[in-house]
């Protein structure tokens, strides 16, 4: 039943913390994308792909005390940063999960501005059309983003730089 629990643990562990509910939703569902065995299951929201599950656990993980949200208010908006407790580290300490790679990704991944992942995570949740269409469907979803001929370029390299790291595994 906690095997997906101790995953984004596990994930949230790596990353040393992860700032903005948005930034975590699209580092899992990117994760999941290039196979890390995430099972989180997401629909196209207003900022791109959104798992209620993953809303849903990390909301029990906080209750059980292996996560800490802190709300920290920015401006107009308040910001959550995640990062994992005592009670969870001690908890994973007796998992035996090994996902190879997943902290290497999370490193990197997490450097990556909320903007950026939004990004890739769109492009990739609509993978299944042509490169063309990708970017038309980021244009027509994401128009107030207005994201550059360059943003887009960067977010297809590091899809692919991803994937490269799929194959290693």
């Amino acid at each position: 039943m906690l095997n997906d629990h101790v995953k984004i643990m596990a994930l949230i562990r790596d990353a040393g913390e992860v700032i903005g509910r948005k930034k975590l939703q699209k580092i899992i569902y990117i994760a999941k994308k290039i196979n890390f065995p995430f099972q989180e299951r997401y629909n196209f929201h207003f900022y791109g792909p959104y798992s209620e599950e993953l809303t849903l656990r990390i909301e029990e993980m906080c209750n059980l005390g292996f996560v800490y949200e802190t709300k920290e208010k920015k401006g107009g908006y308040y910001q959550y940063r995640y990062t994992l407790s005592e009670e969870g580290t001690k908890f994973l300490s007796i998992s035996s999960l090994d996902i190879p790679k997943l902290k290497e990704f999370t490193l990197d991944i997490n450097e990556k501005s909320s903007r950026f992942l939004e990004l890739v995570s769109t492009l990739l949740f609509f993978e299944d059309l042509t490169k063309d269409e990708m970017i038309e469907k980021v244009h027509t979803v994401k128009a107030k983003l207005n994201y550059t001929e360059d943003e887009i370029a960067d977010a297809f390299s590091y899809i692919d730089e991803l994937r490269k790291m799929d194959k290693l595994s």
